[in-house]
């Protein structure tokens, strides 16, 4: 697969990391020459030089070829933009980085659904932390080749759990309705906007992408 990176940010840098040492092509879109420069040594992965909202730089990143486009930079006006701009030209998906809440509801009306919001999952996780719930202990749970795929119900998919024709090893874990956990049973319905959780053997994951698509922390509109 192919992520294309506007901005080199930490967590662009960071995640770009994690995809290529799992072997997906990365091009990382950076206005600042020294910042190229000094991840040229480290990343093996293309660099354009310029601003990512621009559409010339967007369109050569090669839209057609691109998987998801990541709107990392460290500013939220220019993410959104760059968002926008790379809607128009055709990415098939696009994640927008927002610090600030506040553009939360923007971003939703101007159908950017796929946003991070990195101070809300870092206090989610304090959160759980403090009530003594480590989500990071799922890491000596899910080993070897086990994953966690998650994806947000459409009306398509409003049947019986066991219904969905998921691949052979991966099964439905449970499901999280109205923010409420749902405990999964042989007749359990799913609805519309359900976030469903499955867990999944690595080499299933890019048929699951390609039916829901690369799940990550979002904020959807309901």
């Amino acid at each position: 697969m192919r992520a294309v990176f506007v901005g080199a940010s930490s967590l662009a840098v960071m995640t770009a990391r994690f995809l290529l040492r799992r072997r997906h092509e990365v091009v990382i879109i950076e206005r600042s020459k020294e910042r190229i420069e000094a991840l040229a040594g480290e990343l093996d992965c293309g660099f354009l030089l310029g601003d990512g909202s621009k559409p010339v730089l967007l369109r050569e990143a090669d839209p057609a070829r691109t998987d998801l486009l990541f709107c990392l930079t460290g500013n939220d006006q220019a993410n959104i933009l760059a968002s926008l701009v790379g809607r128009s030209l055709g990415f098939a998906r696009i994640v927008t980085k927002i610090d600030d809440p506040e553009f939360e509801h923007i971003c939703i009306e101007l159908g950017l659904e796929d946003m991070i919001i990195p101070s809300r999952t870092i206090g989610r996780y304090l959160a759980d932390l403090f009530q003594g719930m480590n989500l990071l202990d799922l890491s000596g749970v899910i080993k070897d080749e086990a994953r966690i795929f998650t994806f947000i119900a459409g009306h398509d998919d409003e049947m019986a759990a066991d219904e969905l024709k998921l691949p052979s090893r991966s099964r439905v874990v449970c499901l999280y309705r109205g923010g409420k956990f749902v405990a999964v049973q042989e007749n359990t319905r799913l609805q519309a906007d359900d976030e469903v959780v499955l867990i999944t053997h690595a080499d299933d994951l890019p048929a699951l992408h390609e039916r829901w698509g690369v799940q990550m922390e979002t904020v959807r509109k309901h």
